[in-house]
């Protein structure tokens, strides 16, 4: 809908958000791989994964939805994220720079939800 999805200022700051969390993740511990560490990094990848396939589709509707998806996912990161923090995995500079690109993400979706509704 509009520009190619590489362009949209949202979907380059979730692709960050990813790669941070694969990053973060990295210093966890072993007993969490298939778990904690497993779980962030599918849900990270959720987000700019919806955000492309959204902007694939045919009406403003599923577009909508597909955001709607990726919010969801941002705030499953963020709570992932406050688990790991609380349980003293990863570093703690790595956490925080996280855990913000995240919250920016989650406005970045909300505020393009609101304009898309409009």
């Amino acid at each position: 809908m509009g520009k190619s999805f590489r362009e949209l200022d949202v979907w380059q700051r979730a692709m960050e958000l990813a790669v941070a969390v694969y990053k973060l993740t990295t210093a966890f511990p072993d007993s969490e791989r298939f778990g904690l560490v497993s779980q962030l990094r599918r849900a990270a990848v959720s987000i700019p994964s919806n955000i492309s396939e959204g902007s694939g589709r045919a009406t403003k509707g599923e577009y909508l939805q597909f955001l709607g998806h990726a919010r969801g996912s941002a705030f499953e990161v963020e709570t992932q994220l406050e688990l790991a923090r609380v349980l003293g995995f990863g570093k703690e500079d790595a956490q925080l720079k996280t855990s913000d690109l995240c919250t920016e993400v989650g406005k970045m979706l909300r505020a393009m939800m609101q304009s898309l509704q409009s």
